[in-house]
């Protein structure tokens, strides 16, 4: 490893805990809620009566987590700054009647979650987890983190063109996971997975289950500078924001209300009420100014200067398909985090965004990239538009560059991490 590696060993282990620790959405945020009161923030409800006293406070909904820092002095016009991610990732999800199989195989009735990368889920040892409703209204989170489901692919001996011809996957035939054999029992699932969260399954009423790969993330490499795992689209971001976010809680002076906002269902359209495009980030940042004693106009005022980092994974330059790419920009893993740009609004950065990120990082003193899509192919959108849109605030696209996007087990550079994490602290804090 070269002397100039800038490899932050500790805040990437840390990032590999937090992965492992982040299953689902629901586990994602309680992983960021309990870290968060370690931190000295304190949870409040949407139900009850907010304070505007200076502190660490944060709101959960379900696969969504918001927490801000009020420091002292703060006015109700006072402008925010918030770096933006998402809790959720493409997978297998189990459908509203699980228990299937057939000619003898005991299966899990699945539907397909985002932009799956099919063939990655492909002889991969699958766990599961997510959250249990109970009779009650009250919730149970649950993890199986062992190998439990398997999605078996075709013998080349029974698909002889496959690698002539390509892999072609039905996604309703074949993604079926299998978990065992025998006959199929209406409830068996359930009754499993029930009596995995210590309950019996008659308490159950409702769940929100999904598939995850068992394999701890990983260095890859001759001088480990690579690191594989899964979720990185988009945990690496929601972990960076929280280091930025705790370190930001600590400076003596911040002129800005520094915020988190982590939304689920990025990943098919942010279209509910724990994603972007719904009310959640509105109402925690109006009522903030509310409690401060603040009327219509500090809203306006405090949106009118608020600036959001939107953060989400881009794409690196894939030696084997450069030609997927444009040919003036090619990102590269460890190069610092990328700043992303489409004049069609897929991404919500323009020239004045560009400016307040290249300081920030100069702040920090972070190098950092420039992606684009090339003209010939489709660009991904990200939370960014959806955020500017909604609430009329400055935003910026930016993210780590990774290759394997949407993969059940995803590569970025083991530096960028940290160098993300670093940039992020330096915006919050300016």
């Amino acid at each position: 490893m070269s002397s100039a590696h800038r490899f932050d060993r500790g805040h990437t282990d840390d990032l590999m805990s937090f992965l492992v620790a982040s299953p689902s959405p629901y586990h994602a945020v309680a992983t960021t809620a309990e870290r968060l009161q370690k931190a000295g923030f304190h949870e409040v409800a949407e139900t009850d009566a907010w304070d505007g006293q200076a502190g660490g406070k944060f709101v959960r909904r379900g696969g969504a987590i918001i927490a801000w820092y009020v420091p002292e002095g703060a006015t109700p016009a006072s402008p925010f700054r918030i770096v933006g991610a998402h809790t959720d990732s493409p997978n297998l999800r189990v459908k509203p009647l699980p228990d299937t199989g057939a000619h003898g195989w005991r299966q899990v009735a699945v539907e397909l979650y985002g932009g799956t990368l099919l063939n990655t889920w492909l002889d991969r040892d699958l766990g599961l987890s997510g959250r249990l409703t109970l009779r009650d209204g009250s919730h149970r989170l649950v993890v199986v983190d062992r190998p439990l489901l398997r999605v078996p692919q075709l013998a080349i001996h029974l698909d002889r063109g496959v690698n002539q011809d390509g892999l072609k996957l039905d996604k309703q035939r074949h993604m079926t996971p299998i978990w065992g054999l025998g006959d199929v029992h209406e409830g068996d699932l359930i009754r499993f997975v029930a009596e995995e969260a210590g309950l019996a399954a008659d308490e159950v009423a409702g769940w929100d289950l999904m598939t995850h790969s068992v394999e701890a993330p990983a260095y890859l490499g001759r001088d480990r500078e690579l690191l594989a795992g899964p979720r990185m689209d988009n945990l690496l971001s929601v972990h960076a924001g929280l280091a930025a976010l705790t370190a930001a809680a600590t400076s003596a002076s911040l002129p800005s209300i520094p915020v988190l906002a982590a939304f689920d269902h990025e990943e098919n359209g942010s279209q509910s009420d724990t994603g972007a495009e719904g009310p959640l980030l509105g109402t925690v940042l109006e009522r903030s100014v509310l409690a401060r004693g603040g009327t219509y106009e500090d809203r306006a005022r405090a949106f009118a200067g608020t600036v959001c980092l939107s953060s989400d994974t881009g794409h690196a330059v894939h030696p084997n398909y450069a030609e997927r790419h444009d040919p003036g920009h090619h990102p590269l893993p460890n190069g610092g985090p990328i700043l992303k740009v489409n004049v069609n609004q897929r991404y919500a950065t323009d020239g004045h965004g560009r400016a307040l990120f290249a300081a920030a990082c100069e702040r920090a003193g972070v190098p950092w990239q420039h992606f684009v899509s090339n003209n010939s192919m489709p660009c991904g959108t990200t939370i960014g538009p959806i955020t500017a849109a909604r609430h009329g605030i400055t935003t910026v696209d930016i993210g780590v560059a990774i290759l394997s996007m949407h993969s059940a087990r995803e590569l970025c550079g083991s530096d960028d991490p940290h160098l993300l994490a670093s940039a992020l602290t330096a915006f919050l804090e300016g």
